[in-house]
């Protein structure tokens, strides 16, 4: 079993940052691949960001590539989001998941409760 807590949500003006954190708590969050998505209400959750165990496979979705950056600590048991040149429609919930399997396309089995993000305009 593994807990996630995300941390780092709020309101921020466009062309603004925020830092989503991560912690794990449970089974070794090494052996897991990390990936942060996010969900609008009334829609499907959306992938955003995912890094391989090591941290040395990472993939975007498109919609953020160039403002987005997944990074982890594995001595920490944590994982971020930094975001950055945020827009009104990146404002969703954002959850974090640990998974196993492909590095590029985890099969994820545990997720958080999920940090709201609300980028005004």
């Amino acid at each position: 079993q593994v807990q996630l807590v995300e941390s780092g949500g709020g309101l921020v003006q466009a062309g603004g940052s925020l830092r989503l954190s991560c912690a794990a708590s449970g089974r070794t969050f090494s052996g897991y691949h990390m990936g942060w998505f996010r969900q609008a209400p009334g829609k499907e959750r959306a992938f955003v960001a995912t890094i391989s165990r090591s941290g040395n496979t990472i993939t975007y979705a498109e919609s953020v590539k160039g403002r987005f950056t997944v990074s982890r600590d594995n001595a920490k048991n944590t994982v971020y989001l930094q975001m950055n040149s945020l827009k009104p429609e990146d404002t969703d919930v954002y959850f974090c998941a640990a998974g196993l399997g492909l590095e590029y396309n985890p099969s994820y089995i545990y997720w958080g409760q999920g940090t709201q993000v609300t980028v005004s305009s």
